[in-house]
């Protein structure tokens, strides 16, 4: 294995800089994933420290961003695992999203809680794609399947949405 080793100061210094550049995409997914703020910083928060202490397991040819949105999908799949949040409403309101720095918000949440009521696997795909706007190689490692599984996926993906969303947008 091609793993780095990495001395205290330099962790510390890469922590800094991926809360930096990729802080607030953690931020989001982790909202997108729970649907309460507070919950979400907590876990963008818990996915650097895991970063942080599992910085040696970064392959030098690795994304950063693919590596990390591993580690905040399972933890926040972790964090919908307890039992405190199998009770709790998480349906989103698409006012209080964390503001995006590329692209405009959807106008209303149908599409979004079309794609939370996906199947893990199939939502996982569609987040990372159009959300984290990853290609189809950096959603194959982020989620340790194959290139041909993360297409076969999002194709599925998309069929169970265009199915659910027929109608609710104008289609020539």
């Amino acid at each position: 294995m091609d793993f780095v080793a990495v001395p205290d100061n330099v962790r510390q210094q890469a922590l800094e800089r991926l809360a930096r550049e990729y802080g607030s995409a953690l931020l989001r997914m982790c909202y997108v994933y729970l649907k309460d703020t507070g919950l979400a910083e907590d876990a963008a928060q818990d996915t650097l420290l895991k970063a942080y202490s599992s910085l040696h397991t970064l392959r030098e040819k690795q994304s950063e961003k693919t590596w990390l949105m591993r580690i905040a999908i399972n933890t926040c799949r972790d964090y919908l695992r307890t039992p405190w949040m199998r009770r709790v409403d998480r349906r989103v309101d698409m006012d209080t999203l964390p503001e995006e720095t590329q692209s405009d918000p959807l106008p209303d949440s149908q599409v979004l809680d079309a794609v939370m009521a996906l199947p893990p696997k199939y939502k996982d795909a569609v987040l990372l794609r159009y959300y984290q706007d990853m290609k189809h190689k950096d959603i194959a490692d982020t989620l340790g399947i194959s290139m041909d599984a993360a297409k076969t996926r999002l194709k599925r993906a998309n069929e169970k949405l265009r199915r659910k969303l027929e109608g609710w947008y104008y289609d020539e």
